[in-house]
């Protein structure tokens, strides 16, 4: 036996978070590290013991190896969780760990080295007669090489960063006049996020579904699985709704995936919890894609289903305890659906939003964070009053439901997606909803295309941003109208209505009010929308339209207000009439910073012609590069920022001069 008393955990976030709570539930002293972003974060809060790791930057704290090990050896932990992402598939972490006389609750350093890179994994694979997707991973690296490659795997393909995952360094090539491109963008990616420009390439398999075996092995050669999980919905690469099991995979199918899974981790010696990850086609063939030698996020889905508590099993693994089950042990009852509630707008190319949480409320009230009740479970480290930054990535909790079958996980997911508040950050909360409710998904037919598929416009992988419904406008302008009525004494109303300025998701409009005793009558346009005030708290509006009572929750800052009613989140601003400027439009050679971050290249220079869709430059935010494209023909007049600069939103980046039709 391998005996620790105190866990630190290389983390943050809702994985810090749930692994704590299981580690105190074994009687485990807990240990929280985290960077100046984080000082008032919940894992924080939670842990018996913390402490700061430096600035926010990942490569100063989170991804420092001597400054989280200096932490153990100041806090006393003599085992450290690296939870998933950061550390957590880094060899020369587990082996340096190891080394300074400390458990690492993880698979051994040779076991992660073996799965790190994705060519030399692939290899070991072929080897171990695992199915693999038909591709390139040689040595050669030349852009030659990779080409000339391409023509044999035959498109479409994907290029893969080899040292990466999590979507980063991956990019879909169509045809081959986009390869060149391709593979500029995702080296680029790949070094910055990786440290590794490595790529390989596969075949793009654009109608399968992604399908993932839970493995768990011990010390003593034991190694299970627990089934699979379906993660087939997906946006640029990343997983967003998974659920145990699989809509379209039988026993049959099941028992051969997971023989191929166990093989793959017994290969390199596995030891802890991992996941094999395979594409699965419609013919029922399936292909090695990568091993994640750490926890997975999506772990709860299998827990729910199985009944046992991953995390718990990865601490007794690693103090040398056997498996305390077999395979045949091992029974799966009902099913279980997870999403992640991600701050980013799928209404504008799914881009990382920042901001601060005004107001959080779990679906499940009066419960802990990663309980389950009635068979719904939520995961999160979120506080009001956190700000959202452009340092971590943008996943901000996990909502989780399990039924006696599909149908009814699927319905108390979208119940508790309803029943949960989250305001002062766009989310992708409604579009999640979008997605559980669309028959396609409620048939269980979506594969990796179905966003593609089923919420394109435009060609642009991602649907049209929703109308808010004129009760909910027309209550946001009575919210936003209170503070003035409050700050004029308490005046109601005047001759013609209060007049607002409103502007919503960039947009402005403008609206007037009058009251008379409880109703409040909002006209925005032609529209006319008359309320019946029924009851109002500092965070909850009930009003009566057209003989139905509706809530509408809401938070307030400065001078907007937040709101979520009827599954949707939006927020409101009201613009000072003696201020108020209309946002400029789309095409007019002004190229702005459409988010929080690092400027990582500039492709351009004062006096270069360009064209719509030049790419001028690079923006890496919460771990993804974003290219920023021209708006318009033309020429550059001014390049106002340079590599590591950091940028604010709508921050000019580059100014063009239009290109006339005289010229």
């Amino acid at each position: 036996m391998t005996r620790f008393s105190t866990v630190l955990v290389a983390n943050r976030g809702e994985i810090a978070c749930r692994v704590i709570r299981s580690a105190k539930a074994l009687g485990y002293r807990t240990v929280a590290v985290f960077s100046d972003a984080d000082a008032d974060a919940l894992h924080v809060r939670l842990a018996d013991l913390s402490t700061c790791i430096g600035p926010a930057p990942v490569k100063d704290s989170y991804l420092s190896i001597e400054t989280i090990l200096a932490a153990a050896r100041r806090t006393g932990a003599d085992a450290i969780h690296p939870g998933y992402g950061f550390l957590s598939e880094n060899a020369e972490f587990a082996r340096a760990c190891v080394d300074a006389g400390l458990v690492f609750i993880g698979p051994p350093a040779d076991a992660i080295a073996a799965m790190g890179n994705k060519s030399a994994s692939k290899r070991r694979m072929i080897a171990a007669k695992v199915p693999t997707i038909p591709g390139y991973e040689g040595l050669d690296q030349s852009d030659e090489a990779l080409t000339a490659a391409a023509v044999t795997v035959g498109y479409p393909l994907l290029v893969k960063a080899a040292a990466g995952g999590g979507g980063r360094g991956m990019r879909l090539v169509r045809e081959s006049s986009e390869l060149a491109s391709g593979l500029r963008s995702a080296r680029a990616e790949a070094e910055n996020a990786f440290g590794s420009g490595e790529l390989l390439l596969e075949r793009a398999l654009l109608e399968a579904r992604h399908v993932e075996i839970q493995v768990l092995g011990d010390a003593h050669g034991n190694v299970v699985h627990l089934g699979e999980r379906d993660c087939s919905i997906q946006r640029r690469h990343q997983k967003i709704v998974e659920e145990c099991p699989s809509p379209v995979v039988s026993d049959e199918l099941r028992a051969r995936m997971g023989s191929a899974g166990v093989a793959a981790a017994r290969s390199i010696g596995y030891v802890g919890a991992g996941t094999v990850e395979f594409l699965l086609d419609a013919d029922g063939s399936f292909y090695f894609l990568e091993m994640n030698t750490r926890l997975q996020v999506e772990h709860p889905v299998t827990e729910m289903v199985t009944g046992h508590d991953l995390v718990a099993l990865q601490l007794r693994v690693a103090s040398g305890e056997p498996l305390p089950f077999t395979q045949d042990d091992i029974r799966f009852d009902g099913h279980a659906i997870e999403v992640r509630l991600y701050a980013e707008d799928p209404y504008d190319g799914f881009l990382p939003q920042t901001g601060t949480i005004e107001a959080f409320e779990p679906g499940i009230p009066g419960t802990d964070e990663g309980r389950v009740t009635n068979g719904m479970r939520v995961d999160h480290g979120l506080v009001p009053g956190q700000v959202v930054s452009p340092w971590y990535d943008p996943m901000l909790a996990k909502l989780i439901a399990w039924g006696r079958d599909r149908e009814e996980a699927r319905r108390r997911l979208l119940r508790l997606l309803d029943d949960t508040v989250l305001l002062g950050s766009t989310t992708n909360k409604g579009f999640l909803t979008d997605v559980l409710a669309h028959p396609a998904f409620a048939a269980g037919t979506a594969t990796t295309r179905f966003i593609a598929a089923h919420f394109a416009t435009e060609g642009r992988d991602h649907p049209a941003a929703p109308t808010t419904t004129a009760w909910v406008r027309a209550a946001a302008v009575f919210l936003l109208s209170q503070r003035d009525r409050e700050r004029l004494g308490g005046v109601l109303g005047r001759p013609g209505g209060w007049s607002l300025r409103v502007s919503e998701r960039g947009a402005s409009f403008d609206a007037t009010l009058s009251i008379e005793r409880d109703v409040a009558t909002v006209v925005v346009g032609d529209v006319s929308t008359s309320l019946r005030i029924v009851d109002q708290s500092a965070a909850a509006l009930r009003v009566e339209v057209e003989g139905l009572v509706r809530t509408l929750r809401f938070a307030r800052s400065a001078s907007r207000v937040f709101v979520d009613a009827e599954g949707r989140t939006a927020s409101f601003e009201e613009i000072p009439t003696f201020s108020a400027k209309r946002t400029s439009a789309a095409g007019d050679g002004r190229i702005v910073a459409p988010m929080n971050g690092r400027i990582v290249s500039v492709f351009t220079t004062p006096g270069a012609p360009v064209t719509r869709g030049t790419v001028l430059v690079v923006l890496e935010a919460m771990k993804m590069q974003h290219e920023v494209l021209a708006d318009v023909d033309g020429v550059v007049r001014e390049v106002l920022v340079q590599p590591n600069d950091q940028v604010a939103p709508k921050k000019l980046l580059v100014q063009i001069e239009l290109k006339t039709n005289e010229e």
